[in-house]
């Protein structure tokens, strides 16, 4: 189950000062009506050690609207960082982060990206089309392009910024079906690519965020199976188990390589600003499980049976070849991560399915 990932396979990511303003406005559309707002994007990459506000960030992100996206996004506006919402959509995007709970977050589409990308302290790159769909020769275009597209915009405007204004860091998502599949072996960050489709997606995906600008630092972190409430993969397998019907998909014995939301959400915040963050990080929990256990972990959680498996070809029948990523998988491992020294709420799937559940 190649985990660029399963979860999309069942639904489908220094001290600042800012003080100093640049001459470029911003004008957002507030709701649905004609009132606009003109905001200005100011520069986080200057010290000041007398700013009150040095620990603060400006952070720009694509995919915010998604899964991983809308939850980096509340939690940096917890702790009252800037954002700015890099989106096709401002009309999705104001949905979801209506300016009354998010007072003072930018919204901005495409045309208006170089603007809030110049000045940023950093920028975290969470875009891609799902691959949930039955794959036909577009639609695997179309899976690759968008996230190549995305990154390697996100990346020109980084290296076209001014020198003071350029962001500091780029965070941009993989996957782990970087690795390929395997029943048998084990991958960390120094594993090869694999040689099948999700591999070569991957990277060229990485390889366009390669290329940015040597003085930013890079954090590709290769995402493995996201868990959380309200989406990613348990949106559609909790139904099923919920009418009876849940089990593994095919045999159950391909790796199911996951990772909790909220520990994925704090490995890219750590990421913002920890230098020793760099190059590829796995976002994976310490434990990956084969589906099989994954899935009587959920049954056993939800108090219904997993017995009832999905047949290989009724997937195939489905999906096509885009059933690999969900018959296929990986044993994949945060060696990174772990020595890095970062601390995970949920290493067990038991642990985590119960703290989602509850």
């Amino acid at each position: 189950m190649s985990t660029m990932g399963i979860a999309s396979a069942f639904s489908w990511t220094n001290s600042i000062s800012t003080t100093i303003q640049f001459p470029q406005a911003h004008t957002q559309l507030i709701g649905g009506d004609s009132k606009r707002v003109t905001f200005w994007c100011v520069n986080a990459n200057m010290d000041s050690a007398s700013s009150p506000k040095e620990s603060k960030m400006i952070v720009s992100v694509t995919g915010a609207t998604g899964f991983v996206g809308k939850r980096l996004v509340q939690r940096l506006h917890a702790d009252n960082h800037q954002i700015r919402v890099l989106t096709r959509s401002r009309s999705t995007a104001q949905s979801i982060f209506p300016v009354k709970e998010f007072p003072g977050i930018v919204i901005a589409e495409e045309p208006e990206w170089r603007n809030c990308i110049e000045g940023s302290t950093a920028v975290v790159n969470l875009a891609g089309t799902p691959i949930s769909t039955r794959w036909s020769s577009e639609i695997k275009k179309d899976i690759k392009q968008s996230r190549i597209r995305v990154t390697s915009k996100v990346v020109e405007l980084i290296n076209n910024s001014k020198d003071d204004a350029r962001p500091k860091v780029l965070i941009s998502a993989t996957a782990v079906g970087y690795y390929g599949t395997s029943e048998t072996q084990v991958f960390d960050e120094k594993s090869p690519s694999g040689n099948d489709y999700l591999a070569e997606v991957c990277r060229e995906w990485e390889a366009a965020a390669l290329k940015v600008n040597k003085d930013v630092r890079l954090a590709l972190i290769r995402i493995g199976v996201v868990l959380g409430k309200d989406g990613g993969a348990l949106a559609k397998m909790i139904p099923l188990f919920m009418m009876f019907a849940g089990g593994p998909l095919g045999s159950g014995k391909q790796w199911f390589s996951w990772i909790h939301l909220d520990d994925l959400v704090d490995l890219i915040y750590e990421a913002l600003s920890n230098p020793s963050y760099k190059g590829v990080i796995n976002g994976t929990a310490p434990n990956p499980v084969r589906l099989g256990e994954m899935c009587e972990q959920l049954g056993s959680t939800l108090g219904r049976p997993s017995w009832l498996p999905v047949p290989e070809i009724a997937l195939k029948a489905v999906l096509g070849e885009g059933a690999s990523v969900v018959l296929d998988g990986q044993k994949v491992v945060p060696t990174k991560a772990k020595e890095l020294g970062f601390s995970f709420k949920y290493r067990y799937i038991k642990d985590a399915l119960k703290a989602i559940m509850s």
